[in-house]
């Protein structure tokens, strides 16, 4: 099977979070807020799905007895795309002028990586790793 054969796919553009009840809002918050996401649909007070546009994210609130431990996720990270080297400094600025109103960890310096990417990482409300990046290589 060639590329060719393949059906078609608008790529990996839909993630799915379960968020602790007492970082639910706050993490809410911060993707409509800090990252300028709107919430597509809102099926009732533990489940919403925000969009970029481009992108879809579901948050989903972990009920009492689902364990949410960042440790031991098989989730290394989330990433960001952006459009230019320049937009990770941009939204570097943004980010690190809301953390402490957004309640983010440890937003880094962005760095430019060995194959021309450059990016940096923080900690959301809930405590995933989020990566804002921007790599040459991806096709708009």
């Amino acid at each position: 099977m060639t590329a060719a054969d393949l059906p078609p796919t608008l790529g990996l553009r839909h993630l799915a979070l379960w968020v602790p009840s007492a970082r639910f809002d706050a993490t809410v918050a911060f993707y409509r807020e800090g990252m300028g996401m709107a919430v597509d649909w809102q099926p009732d007070p533990d489940n919403v799905y925000l969009s970029s546009g481009a992108d879809n994210l579901a948050i989903h609130r972990a009920a009492p007895e689902r364990a949410v431990d960042q440790a031991t996720s098989p989730l290394d990270h989330l990433g960001f795309c952006v459009p230019s080297a320049a937009d990770v400094e941009r939204w570097h600025a943004r980010l690190s002028g809301g953390a402490e109103r957004w309640g983010l960890e440890s937003v880094g310096a962005p760095r430019r990586h060995r194959d021309d990417s450059t990016s940096f990482y923080f900690r959301d409300p809930a405590g995933h790793l989020v990566q804002i990046i921007h790599i040459p290589s991806l096709r708009p």
